[in-house]
C-alpha cells in the first residue's frame, strides 16, 4: 500500500518522522489546545451556508472520525479561510516579516492600527475564484480555479506587499490553502495507505460536489489565537 502513498501525503509524514511539528508548543499544544499567538493577516473567509462550505465541512468530518484522528489539532469550523497575504506574528519579529520603517518591538495592537490606517484607500486587485488541487491531513490545497484566477491572486500579493512593507521569503512560491488541522504526533506507516484512500475520496468529492470554493472578499484581520479572525476591513 506504501507505493500507492502520493507525494503529498508522503512529505507530511516524512517531516514527522525527522523532527517536531514546527508549530507545535507554540501555536497549539500536545492536546491539541490553541495557544495565544496575537497577530493580522489577509484572509478570505468561507462563504458561510454555501454549498461548497458543506463540502469542505464534511471532508472535515471524515478526517475526525478517523481512529487515529487524535495526532491532528483541528481548527473549528468558524475560523476556516484562506490566507491570501500573511501579515505580522508576535514570535515572528525579524526581517523579512516585519516592514522596515517600523521599530521591531512594536506591539501587535499598534501593528495591526497601523495597518487598518494604511488599508484605508487600498484599491484591490478584483474577485477570483479558487478550487482544490489536493487534500492532506493538514487540509485543502487550492489555487486559481483558471490562470486568470491565479494572476489575480499574485496580483493581490504584489500589491499588499506595499501597504505591509516586507515580501517573505516565498512571496512567489506561496501555496495557497485552507487549513484544517495542525499535526501533533506523526501517523504510523501502516496507516498511511487508510488516510491516502481518505485523502483521495476527500479529493474527488470535493471537486465533484464544489467545483470552485465559495469565498468571502479578503478582509484585513487581527486574531489572538487561531480560532478566531475578526475582520476589520474588507478590501473588496
Amino acid at each position: 500500500m506504501l507505493d500507492l502513498i502520493k507525494p503529498s501525503l508522503a512529505r507530511f509524514a516524512a517531516s514527522l518522522h525527522t523532527e517536531p511539528p514546527v508549530h507545535l508548543g507554540r501555536r497549539y499544544n500536545s492536546a491539541g489546545v490553541f495557544q495565544p499567538e496575537p497577530g493580522n493577516t489577509v484572509v478570505c473567509h468561507l462563504v458561510k451556508g454555501s454549498e461548497s462550505e458543506a463540502s469542505v465541512i464534511a471532508v472535515r468530518e471524515r478526517m475526525l472520525a478517523m481512529p487515529d484522528a487524535g495526532q491532528l489539532a483541528f481548527t473549528p469550523v468558524s475560523s476556516l479561510h484562506m490566507t491570501l497575504f500573511q501579515g505580522i506574528i508576535e514570535y515572528r519579529r525579524r526581517p523579512s516579516y516585519w516592514p522596515d520603517d517600523v521599530p521591531l518591538e512594536t506591539s501587535i495592537d499598534e501593528m495591526t492600527r497601523l495597518y487598518v490606517d494604511r488599508l484605508q484607500d487600498f484599491e484591490g486587485c478584483g474577485p477570483f475564484n479558487v478550487e482544490v488541487i489536493d487534500v492532506t491531513p493538514a487540509g485543502l490545497t487550492v489555487a486559481g480555479a483558471s490562470e486568470y484566477d491565479e494572476r489575480i491572486m499574485r496580483a493581490w500579493r504584489d500589491e499588499l506587499a506595499v501597504p505591509f512593507g516586507y515580501r517573505h521569503p516565498d512571496h512567489d512560491t506561496y501555496v495557497f490553502h485552507v487549513t484544517l488541522a495542525y499535526p501533533i504526533a506523526r501517523f504510523p506507516d501502516e496507516r498511511l495507505g487508510a488516510w491516502q484512500e481518505l485523502l483521495d475520496d476527500c479529493l474527488a468529492f470535493i471537486r465533484r460536489e464544489s467545483p470552485v470554493i465559495a469565498l468571502n472578499p479578503p478582509a484585513f484581520c487581527s486574531f489572538a489565537d487561531m480560532n478566531h479572525f475578526e475582520e476589520l476591513v474588507v478590501l473588496d
